[in-house]
């Protein structure tokens, strides 16, 4: 990918978010705005000469090079008034604040939604906490971990017997990232209408209760306590991995139709008629009788063999892959999925692009992520400051 040769101009290119955000959530809402054309500048703490020379290694890791694209960063002291006053006069003109806080912590340094609204009323001001900015947790950390423990999301992940087990991917912090951008966005939309910004609100705990939906949804709507159901699908019998010659498959048969199909090409018409297996309830209570008949079946031939023939019959199967294998799969491949790299440290890597395109536009890499501060000079000469302006702040420790 061409570093800093964008194609076309992308939709978000009008506007200017300062990130003030850390860890996860937060850095995932900003890079949504950032791969699609937003001047993205990236507020973070001064740092010494020995610490940036620990951090060097971070900055360039695989996570942070991913989740830190396509951003300007500045170092800014919020903590000193010069630092909030510098934040202010870059508020001014901005349209979007994203930060997640401790609600009280940004009310006590005075950068709150009420502080830089009163110099910007048309700013969109986004927070995202771990658990909202008011009630008996507002106050809490909160961390991924810990909120799907807390939303029940451990309850119904793993295999039965086996204890509860984690999600393998930050997706609380994943989630409430997506759901804030969705907002921020909403909020710009509404501001061509009305002309003002506004505060928009997310939280891990809310943002993971409304990603396990259908789960959800069994206890509010049905009374059901949902329980885990390990490779298999809670409702939809059979749904799940088995084992082949050389690896493993998974499928997915859905309704009358599909089990008519399956049972006709792994040539098991008798399976029709089979009291156990003749309805997806009698299925569920003999779950485990007809995953180890497929198991047995399926075991007698590829993985190759077997998603050719079920899917020239119309029904949904693939491998079970690593994340290599998942890479090197030529629909991945196909989708431009990886993002391929010539960074200027660490030289040919790849990026997880975004998952969406346009008839337009397709989202694309304008810079690599950051080194603290990297910006710092051309930010602050951009908002008026003079080098000798710059040079006192940093010799005071603001920048």
């Amino acid at each position: 990918m061409d570093i800093g040769n964008t194609s076309s101009k992308l939709p978000l290119q009008p506007f200017r978010v300062l990130d003030l955000t850390r860890v996860r959530a937060g850095p995932t809402a900003v890079r949504q705005l950032a791969d699609w054309g937003a001047d993205v500048v990236k507020i973070e703490e001064p740092i010494d000469e020995g610490s940036e020379t620990e951090m060097g290694g971070v900055r360039l890791g695989p996570d942070y090079q991913n989740l830190h694209r396509n951003k300007r960063s500045l170092t800014l002291n919020l903590k000193s008034p010069e630092g909030v006053r510098i934040l202010k006069e870059l508020a001014k003109s901005a349209d979007v604040v994203v930060e997640n806080y401790r609600p009280d912590v940004k009310t006590r340094l005075g950068i709150n939604f009420e502080a830089l609204s009163a110099v910007n009323p048309r700013l969109i001001y986004a927070s995202i906490s771990g658990f909202g900015q008011d009630g008996p947790y507002a106050r809490r950390p909160g961390y991924d971990q810990i909120i799907q423990g807390m939303t029940g999301m451990m309850s119904v992940t793993g295999i039965p017997g086996h204890g509860l087990v984690r999600a393998g991917v930050a997706i609380a912090d994943t989630t409430a990232g997506m759901y804030a951008a969705m907002g921020i966005l909403m909020a710009l939309l509404e501001r061509e209408r009305t002309g003002k910004g506004q505060w928009i609100q997310t939280s891990l705990l809310e943002s993971l209760l409304s990603v396990m939906d259908f789960q959800c949804a069994r206890w509010l709507v049905a009374g059901e306590v949902p329980k885990q159901a390990g490779n298999d699908h809670p409702t939809i019998i059979p749904t799940g991995n088995f084992n082949t010659r050389d690896g493993m498959i998974c499928i997915c048969v859905s309704g009358r139709v599909m089990w008519s199909r399956l049972c006709k090409t792994l040539r098991r018409e008798e399976w029709l008629t089979d009291s156990r297996f003749e309805t997806n309830k009698a299925r569920s209570l003999h779950r485990d009788e007809l995953n180890a008949e497929l198991n047995e079946i399926f075991s007698g031939q590829t993985t190759k063999h077997w998603i050719a023939l079920l899917n020239d019959a119309g029904l949904a199967c693939g491998a079970v892959n690593n994340i290599q294998q998942a890479f090197e799969d030529e629909q991945v491949q196909h989708l431009g999925v990886r993002w391929a790299v010539d960074h200027p440290q660490i030289g040919e890597i790849g990026l997880v692009g975004q998952p969406y395109r346009t008839s337009l536009h397709r989202a694309e890499l304008s810079r690599v992520a950051p080194m603290p501060g990297e910006h710092t000079t051309e930010i602050l000469l951009s908002a008026g400051l003079t080098q000798a302006q710059i040079l006192e702040l940093k010799e005071a420790n603001v920048i």
